[in-house]
């Protein structure tokens, strides 16, 4: 290890995971190039983007300046005082505008190699729209000879707002020698976060808040489910309590990060794609609203990263859609319908009602969603044969129905290659509350056959059954026949 490598700080223990992150970071601020450096850090709301900034700072003696949605004369204001506070100079400052600004902050590299961080820079962008110039001159006035080892750091949420001024017709973007997106946690550092070792309940919380860091440090404030038999009973005391911040969480997502005049559309829009809508037409016939306005919200919502949006795996021309944030999902299908019952109710009779529609349609989606991600971010080479590259769900029409009944499979994996030309590697069920026994591998053979009669090549593709609830002991015998990959709670979690 080199002498460098030895000195460069260590993430701080109240920061959990985000090792890679924290390395970027580091690696990033200690550059030991002459010149100012640019970086960004996009992520959206909740993720932690400003624990983790304000943690570099603190390590690494930088600057922090956390932008507020004000005028541009008060923003400047803000800054210079803060600015003089980390100077621990007199706030004397009159700058003319952000020309004056940029250079002072830039100016802060004088001595050496040192962050220096504008968290939810788009709240001075909107008001300073000449802002992104304004860095890109002074930056290029630096290559051309003025030293200066300033790391800024330009971090912020309004994904689309930060993809329009980093984009690569953008200025900026040649100048960006970092591009950090900061995201929720994966299924498995999200039950290690909780600390949760039952797989089962791990997937029950997660089908209720996700990844999202701050849903257990600020919203719930540490309140984890003790074993299986709490769950229901800390739906009750978390999200579902009225007097805690995640019970209104759902409404105030959507309000923060979109401005669509029309959010009672992407309200029912999102209630449309996580009761099984996954098209935009079939959203349109759900909400009995024009394609066009549908079309729009639902871009709105996939801009925002609220919904997430992925090819059909076996018609890559019909894309389909599933809500990327669980609790907007938990919130629209089993809390939404009975929120005003909530205001005047026992929590725990609501619940018991609404118990049900969260296994059967919240659940059940999340646990598909979950055996995709899982393929896609754990599963080696061996368990399919070669490396995935995609995990998708696929839908063909039934031949033997004329009514429009579709033939799907949950997780349909393909390898390299593109379109049609790509390897089936895989087609799956996903069962959440279901024992899997051998008819569901009857299902996906005739699936297999299904391909093969309009001209697929599915010699490489293997069966997967992927079960919440278990398996029989004829599916275990035919599994260890090699005539089908089986995938429980255990194996999801790396429990083995």
């Amino acid at each position: 290890m080199s002498s460098t490598e030895a000195s460069l700080p260590e993430k701080p223990e109240r920061v959990f995971d985000r090792e890679d992150e924290w390395d970027a970071l580091v690696a990033f601020a200690r550059d030991g190039g002459a010149q100012p450096r640019l970086g960004v850090v996009t992520g959206r709301l909740r993720q932690g983007k400003t624990f983790l900034l304000e943690a570099l700072t603190r390590a690494l003696g930088g600057f922090y300046f956390g932008a507020q949605q004000v005028t541009q004369a008060d923003a400047l204001s803000r800054l210079a005082d803060e600015l003089a506070r980390y100077t621990n100079e007199p706030s004397s400052r009159h700058w003319r505008g952000w020309e004056d600004a940029v250079d002072a902050l830039l100016a802060l590299g004088g001595r050496g190699a040192v962050p220096v961080v504008i968290d939810e820079f788009p709240h001075l962008v909107r008001q300073s729209p000449s802002l992104p110039s304004v860095l890109h001159s002074a930056f290029r006035s630096h290559d051309g000879g003025r030293s200066g080892q300033a790391r800024l750091l330009l971090s912020g949420s309004d994904l689309p707002l930060m993809r329009r001024v980093f984009s690569t017709a953008s200025p900026l973007r040649e100048l960006a020698g970092l591009d950090l997106t900061v995201g929720p946690f994966d299924f498995r550092r999200a039950a290690r976060f909780w600390g949760i070792e039952d797989p089962a309940l791990a997937l029950l919380v997660h089908a209720v808040v996700g990844g999202t860091p701050a849903y257990r440090r600020d919203y719930v404030c540490d309140d984890a489910p003790g074993d299986r038999q709490d769950f229901d009973a800390w739906v009750c005391r978390t999200v579902l309590d009225p007097r805690k911040p995640l019970f209104r969480e759902a409404y105030h997502l959507l309000q923060e990060e979109t401005d669509h005049v029309d959010r009672a559309l992407c309200h029912s829009a999102l209630s449309a794609v996580a009761s099984g809508c996954s098209t935009q037409g079939q959203v349109a016939d759900c909400l009995a609203a024009p394609l066009t306005d549908t079309a729009r919200c639902l871009g709105l919502l996939v801009e925002n990263g609220l919904l997430h949006s992925a090819p059909d795996a076996f018609r890559p021309h019909l894309i389909r859609l599933h809500v990327a944030e669980p609790l907007l999902a938990f919130e629209h299908v089993a809390v939404g319908p009975r929120r005003s019952a909530l205001e005047q109710q026992d929590a725990a009779g609501v619940w018991k009602r609404a118990r049900p529609v969260f296994d059967s349609v919240v659940a059940r989606s999340h646990f598909a969603q979950i055996c995709r991600d899982w393929v896609l971010g754990f599963a080696g080479p061996d368990v399919f044969g070669a490396h995935p590259v995609s995990a998708a769900r696929g839908a063909l029409p039934d031949p033997e129905h004329s009514g429009g009944r579709d033939v799907a499979a949950d997780v349909v994996v393909h390898g390299h290659g593109t379109g049609r030309e790509a390897a089936l590697l895989s087609v799956g069920l996903a069962r959440w509350d279901e024992v899997m026994d051998t008819h569901h591998l009857e299902q996906l053979r005739s699936l297999l056959a299904l391909l093969a009669d309009r001209g697929d090549d599915v010699t490489r593709a293997r069966p997967a059954c992927y079960g919440g609830a278990g398996f029989t002991p004829a599916l275990r015998a035919a599994e260890a026949e090699g005539h089908v990959v089986l995938v429980g709670l255990d194996r999801l979690y790396g429990h083995r």
